[in-house]
């Protein structure tokens, strides 16, 4: 990056360099003291006391229906649920060059991920320190960000690099007005954000995959969840249901397969439907009907599915690894990003590709219609609370005493 074409900031303030970076951490505090406050409505930690995970299965209730309902709900989950702890957000591939950069948002979190001229991963709150514009949107390339609002100007290492017009302004020093910082890392193909923590003390921008994943970690490395896998497309969806809706929906082991995935169920050997649940990670696991030649090259031997808490999945079958984030848009609406990865012997088979990506979209309409007419019922005063089926719906209990756990915590 050519900083010497910025015009330099002199410094007219009398603060001390000790004091500057204890002013920056001050202005990060703020915006999760912020967003705490939001989310601090008695009503809505009375309705998450409703659910008692020391239920066994077997006798246990769903959820009540406020949980996929709620505004004020959805604030507390923002607060206790994604914005503490390792959020993926994103794949290397998004980031694989220098000058690279994505954005995205999470609740009223605006955020940028980026790879410096030097080639380190960074992340930032993408608000410009002058007048609070966005500075930065979609993805693709840049050697700054500058404000489209008046021209602030920013390095990709979060550093101020240029304030427009600022003659006579008093106690002004740039190194106070750089990019609020967030954590970020990567575990194999995925970058990871961490809302609650901007030190930047990760070693080699990787985090841990016990950190993450906890003891599914050597599993998930085992099956496939491969770095070298190039990314063949993404497609989103907005979707008219809460993003536990989509989530629950994934989580009932295969139960609702055969009753509206018709084709897909005649891949799978639904009968060896297998679920494996560890401490923030469900594993869901079903061999291939092996009818066809296409499904074998397609599906693989033996599918996998994981589910990450609180809303990213992985699923590994055959040449194919696609991924699923559910981001909540509000109390009623998610956006459900999917990205597809293959591996590098088919790129050049694009019949194979456009097949597949078929047959994965005809699932995910199929989904959508499914989520949606829940959600519909969600709201409808006929349903209060549901029940478990305990010899498939393991995973979803799991997710929900997941949650239960961090919204009283």
């Amino acid at each position: 990056m050519a900083t010497a074409q910025f015009l330099a900031l002199s410094s007219s303030s009398s603060a001390s360099a000790a004091a500057r970076p204890r002013a920056r951490r001050a202005a990060s505090s703020r915006v999760c003291a912020a967003g705490s406050a939001l989310a601090s409505g008695e009503p809505a930690r009375r309705l998450a006391a409703e659910f008692d995970p020391a239920i066994p299965l077997a006798s246990a209730v769903t959820p009540p229906s406020g949980w996929y309902t709620d505004p004020e709900f959805l604030r507390l989950e923002l607060d206790r649920v994604f914005l503490r702890g390792w959020q993926a957000v994103g794949h290397i591939g998004q980031v694989k060059n220098p000058n690279d950069f994505f954005t995205g948002s999470l609740g009223n979190v605006q955020f940028v991920i980026c790879r410096d001229a030097n080639g380190k991963l960074q992340a930032f709150h993408n608000v410009c320190r002058h007048h609070a514009s966005l500075l930065a949107c979609g993805s693709g390339q840049k050697t700054c960000f500058q404000c489209p609002y008046h021209g602030w100007t920013y390095g990709l290492d979060g550093t101020l690099l240029k304030a427009t017009r600022i003659s006579g302004i008093k106690n002004f020093n740039k190194n106070d007005f750089g990019l609020l910082p967030i954590k970020v890392a990567t575990w194999g193909p995925f970058v990871l954000a961490r809302f609650d923590d901007s030190s930047q003390d990760t070693v080699d921008d990787v985090v841990g995959g016990d950190e993450w994943l906890g003891s599914a970690s050597d599993l998930l490395s085992r099956s496939g969840i491969d770095t070298s896998l190039p990314h063949i497309c993404r497609r989103e969806y907005i979707i008219e249901c809460n993003w536990k809706v989509f989530c629950d929906n994934y989580l009932d082991g295969g139960y609702h397969v055969p009753y509206a995935h018709g084709a897909l169920a005649s891949g799978l050997q639904l009968q060896s439907y297998e679920t494996l649940t560890y401490e923030r990670v469900s594993v869901q696991r079903c061999e291939s009907a092996l009818a066809e030649q296409e499904d074998i090259d397609r599906l693989g031997t033996k599918a996998t599915y994981a589910f990450v808490y609180p809303n990213f999945m992985i699923n590994r079958y055959g040449p194919w690894m696609d991924t699923n984030l559910a981001v909540p848009l509000d109390a009623t609406r998610c956006k459900v990003v999917f990205d597809y990865f293959l591996d590098e012997s088919l790129l050049d088979d694009q019949d194979f590709i456009d097949r597949s990506l078929k047959d994965s979209e005809q699932v995910q309409i199929e989904d959508i219609a499914l989520c949606e007419g829940v959600q519909r019922g969600l709201e409808s005063p006929a349903y209060g609370v549901g029940r478990y089926a305990p010899s498939v719906e393991m995973a979803m209990h799991h997710f929900h005493c997941l949650l239960h756990a961090n919204l009283s915590g």
